[in-house]
């Protein structure tokens, strides 16, 4: 069984406050896009477990996602029934993309159908939950409202695909190493939201990503990427999540390639696409 994997981007990111658990509360819209991974999952006798990858920056041991989100199925299910599983990385890791944590969802649910598991969609958020914030969007796709710390989710209704092309630097960013360097100053609880305004005019304007105040400072080059973007004529360029991926998404296909013909040799990018639920789901395989 072969599954796809999809990226997403934050369309926006607003800081709520901090935690008394040491998380952010958080306001994010997620949106799926067309840059995928390729996971393959065999059956395998009792008890063997094997995973392979062909990124050599990720681990491929018993700390990764996937081995989790496996792991997790047989305790939870009291299977034990064995995998091989291989995955071919598309979606560079430690760039704001979701990459693992799509790989962990999508490892639910091939799992779930190739052992015959019977598991619902309740009980795999569940799942998906306990392995991360992000993990349970990827069984949703398309565009949802993410709040909490990003796992509450609310499914919205798609917006028109537009064209999203993406720069990767040449190095990854550490989550923690952001929200850790998150001030009061940034906390928007109270605030109008910008996020809640867009959903009801669709200005592209008002979408801001708050931990962008805490990246710049420390990775002024990626604002430079932002602002290239912008120049270009996307309607919204932003970086995604905390990064270091750079995005812009342009109205039409035209302007989007234009504007990577014009990037620099050096620069590491990927034109891709707005990924609608309906399409995600139809592509993602494994009974989605």
């Amino acid at each position: 069984m072969t599954v796809k994997s999809f990226a997403k981007i934050n369309l926006g990111l607003e800081i709520i406050g901090k935690r008394a658990d040491g998380y952010h509360d958080i306001r994010t819209l997620f949106q799926t896009i067309s840059l995928a991974d390729e996971l393959d999952f065999e059956p395998a006798p009792p008890g063997v477990l094997d995973l392979a990858g062909d990124d050599p920056s990720v681990a491929w041991d018993r700390t990764n996602l996937v081995l989790r989100a496996v792991r997790l199925l047989q305790v939870e299910t009291g299977t034990d029934r064995g995998a091989r599983i291989v995955v071919r990385k598309t979606v560079p890791a430690g760039r704001g993309l979701g990459g693992g944590s799509s790989n962990a969802a999508a490892t639910l649910l091939a799992l779930n159908a190739m052992w015959d598991l019977g598991l619902g969609a309740g009980e795999l958020a569940g799942l998906a939950r306990s392995l991360g914030a992000d993990v349970p969007f990827f069984l949703h796709g398309g565009l949802c409202l993410g709040e909490d710390i990003g796992d509450r989710l609310t499914p919205l209704p798609d917006l028109p695909p537009l064209p999203c092309l993406l720069v990767f630097p040449p190095f990854p960013i550490p989550t923690p190493s952001i929200y850790a360097a998150v001030g009061p100053s940034l906390t928007s609880a109270g605030k109008v939201s910008k996020i809640m305004r867009f959903l009801e005019s669709g200005d592209f304007g008002l979408l801001e990503n708050d931990l962008e105040h805490v990246i710049f400072r420390a990775y002024p080059e990626l604002e430079r990427w932002k602002s290239y973007f912008r120049e270009r004529g996307a309607v919204l360029s932003q970086v995604s999540g905390s990064g270091s991926a750079v995005y812009g998404l342009f109205s039409d296909t035209e302007s989007a390639a234009a504007a990577r013909r014009r990037l620099p040799g050096t620069a590491d990018a990927r034109l891709a696409a707005t990924l609608p639920r309906e399409g995600y789901k139809a592509q993602l395989g494994a009974g989605a």
